[in-house]
């Protein structure tokens, strides 16, 4: 920036034994097994008033209180510090603070735009409920349709923010006190000086705070999750280092906030580590199982991807009750929960039928059946290895054909696409709309690079091979025994500690997976490693390295190897210094704003289409949100204009769709991330009866003539005026 010029705007105790066993208070080792059934029994009278009350109520002692206090503050610590980093990556990357607003909103590129736009909706209409009415009755998004936003995108994070932000503007306008800071910025090179805002009353700059501060408080979950799960807060400690020094692999919240992984995230943390809880306890509360219903619906809400990591979740689970490790009654419990929360979100998301026919909620079902009728099982099948394989065969067959028979039923075909996604990783089977997600580096195989970098991480998960061979031990025990606890009720045929780590293990194994065939889900996998990392400081695994002081010496030996390239990651990341700017971009959204009709329809690439919605607020045809197999319809007519068909027919898919007019990006007709994933070669597997043809892409680019009309042209985009629909079209 040349310059720039400042103004200003406006239960009663529990017993000892219980106490002890609370690993965030406790020495490394202790498992929590605390009976809440018992509560109440051990203490009568008054309590004091004040802390000391609060202490007798929670039934901890003094020194319990110091120790919980400690770790408290050192996950507020790890919380902020999260929060400042992600904050200050995000701040050198783009300059976020010296931006105008519309380069704001250029700044959330692709969905991330989409998303926002409903955001911009609701704070700036003439109040939340008419806002709120307006993006549930949207008539710009699939002009001409009128849809329920609310439904299709998952857009609670904006609804929330933006109430939040209405509260917060309104309260502080009735004070009197300002909540931004706005500067005129000089930007140089012949442009005009833009005006640039900064503070919490700037509605981008308050967005993406408020994004950053829920991940703040997911790292302080994690610090927490780390320290209960290893009986130790150095355990919290390794299991954030260990996130940050992988933090390009852990995250993508400080480059793309408005995602809907950056709110649901968080949630999944708290959930995993509730269920954790109710793994190691006996007897878990009806509180706690409400809690985990809870973080499992603020987890699924945001994310149209959750229920594919709760399937994983479940099977987990259901491998860890196979096995003998997990009670009957506890499995259903939480399935039980899970079908509650699935129940609560069909009706929060009005309806929408992708979640009563995904794979989750099939097999939910299906699990529950198999513990139900485990009594049977045991009577036909031989204990051990036999009943194994027929209840796992039963869960497969009775998920897959549950499945379908509730997709033909509700007649849902929204998530036929990830069929098409799953059938093409492992066979040579390709269509356009799965060549459209495999092209794209997010979704296709981790890559061989990643898998380098992940293997940074190594020196922990050498010390974690005991617990794999601690459970293939008990495995063969069990079949030794002749499966004598396949037949259980309600009994857990292990230790809860044992259990746990059954699960994570599992879980670990189900994110691997994930991550191999869709490298975006990597995000779950590198996280949890650096949760299981955090075992390395488990007195119950690793006792036998030798006293407290030697298993410290240890894990700070392991921490410093890991410092050496966790380190050179970090500086990588700071390192990062840049500035947003799109010119070519800015003066098409300008032209638009200054010369086009406000009902003017426009189409063009995904990506575009979301950042025209969201600065000028005019209808569109397509856009990023690709769930929808109406939706993944229309992208195919208006993306026909890069493929090799005559302009006359691609003309007729624009006319029939209503659109005015056509960005066109030369970029988009040239562009080629690998053999085969050119659009025009994408359009080849659809359309090979005119393979071989120079794309229509390349000629609209030299003359647009006589099929369209070029009104604006620039360096990188290039607007054609589409004809008027004729009667014979209608």
């Amino acid at each position: 920036m040349v310059a720039k010029n400042r103004k200003q705007t406006g239960k009663s105790p529990a017993t000892q034994a219980d106490r002890d066993k609370s690993p965030l208070v406790s020495p490394p080792g202790k498992s929590n097994i605390r009976r809440p059934g018992r509560e109440g029994k051990a203490f009568t009278g008054s309590h004091p008033n004040g802390l000391s009350g609060i202490r007798h109520k929670l039934g901890l002692t003094p020194s319990a209180v110091v120790k919980l206090g400690i770790t408290l503050l050192l996950a507020a610590l790890t919380g902020y510090l999260h929060w400042y980093h992600l904050s200050q990556l995000f701040e050198n990357d783009r300059h976020f603070s010296h931006l105008s607003n519309l380069e704001k909103e250029m700044a959330f590129r692709t969905e991330m735009g989409l998303y926002y736009s409903y955001y911009k909706t609701i704070i700036e209409a003439p109040s939340f409920l008419d806002g709120l009415h307006m993006v549930m009755n949207d008539r710009l998004t699939e002009y001409p349709l009128v849809i329920n936003t609310l439904k299709r995108f998952n857009l609670y994070p904006e609804v929330v923010l933006a109430s939040w932000y209405r509260m917060y503007t309104g309260v502080m306008g009735y004070f009197g006190i300002p909540t931004k800071m706005c500067w005129s910025i000089n930007r140089g090179e012949g442009l005009t000086p833009v005006d640039s805002c900064e503070g919490m009353g700037d509605p981008a700059y308050f967005y993406v705070a408020c994004v950053f501060l829920l991940n703040g408080v997911m790292m302080s979950l994690f610090f927490i999750y780390g320290a209960y799960l290893s009986g130790s807060r150095l355990g919290g400690i390794v299991t954030t280092m260990c996130f940050f020094f992988n933090h390009g692999e852990s995250t993508r919240v400080m480059w793309t906030p408005p995602l809907r992984e950056s709110f649901a995230y968080p949630f999944l943390v708290l959930q995993m580590l509730l269920l954790t809880y109710i793994l190691r306890t006996r007897n878990p509360s009806r509180t706690a199982m409400v809690a985990l219903g809870i973080s499992n619906l603020c987890f699924m809400l945001p994310w149209q991807f959750a229920q594919f990591v709760l399937l994983t979740q479940v099977a987990s689970l259901f491998a860890s009750y196979i096995l003998g490790y997990l009670g009957a009654a506890k499995m259903q419990s939480i399935l039980v929960t899970h079908m509650i929360t699935l129940g609560v979100c069909f009706i929060l998301m009005f309806g929408n039928s992708m979640l009563l026919t995904s794979f989750y909620a099939s097999s939910l079902v299906s699990i529950w059946a198999i513990v139900a009728l485990r009594d049977r099982f045991a009577q036909v099948f031989r204990p051990g290895i036999v009943i194994w394989v027929m209840q796992v065969m039963a869960w497969v067959g009775s998920t897959v054909l549950l499945k379908f028979m509730l997709s033909t039923v509700l007649g849902a075909s929204d998530d036929a696409h990830i069929s098409g996604l799953i059938k093409s990783k492992f066979t040579s089977y390709k269509d356009f709309h799965t060549l459209m997600y495999t092209c794209a580096a997010e979704f296709d195989f981790m890559e061989l690079e990643v898998k380098s970098v992940l293997t940074k991480i190594r020196a922990f998960f050498l010390f974690q091979q005991f617990v794999p061979f601690q459970t293939i031990q008990d495995v063969v025990r069990f079949l030794r025994d002749g499966g004598k606890a396949s037949g259980r009720s309600d009994d857990t045929v292990c230790e809860p500690v044992t259990l746990q780590l059954v699960y994570h293990s599992l879980q670990l194994v189900a994110f691997a997976v994930l991550a191999i065939l869709i490298m975006r889900l990597k995000l779950f996998l590198t996280p949890h490693m650096c949760i299981m990392a955090s075992l390395i400081c488990s007195k119950q695994l690793f006792g036998w390295i030798g006293e407290r002081f030697k298993h410290q010496i240890v894990v700070f030996a392991v921490m410093a190897v890991m410092a050496v390239q966790g380190v050179a990651n970090l500086q990588a990341q700071w390192a990062i210094i840049g500035e947003f700017s799109n010119l070519p971009q800015e003066e098409l959204l300008d032209w638009i704003q200054d010369n086009t009709r406000t009902d003017s329809v426009f189409a063009g690439a995904m990506p575009t289409m979301a950042s025209v919605k969201l600065s000028t607020g005019r209808p569109i045809v397509n856009h990023p949100h690709y769930e929808d197999t109406g939706l993944r319809s229309r992208t195919k007519l208006v993306y026909s204009m890069y493929s090799r068909m005559s302009g006359e027919t691609v003309k007729r898919n624009l006319m029939k769709l209503g659109v005015d007019f056509f960005v066109l990006e030369d970029s988009w007709c040239t562009r080629r991330t690998r053999p085969g994933c050119s659009m025009p070669e994408i359009w080849d597997v659809e359309d090979p009866q005119n393979v071989g043809k120079i794309p229509l892409c390349t000629h609209m680019s030299r003359n647009s003539r006589p099929h369209f009309t070029t009104v604006f042209s620039n360096d990188i985009y290039k607007v054609l005026k589409v004809p008027k629909v004729t009667k014979d079209l209608r």
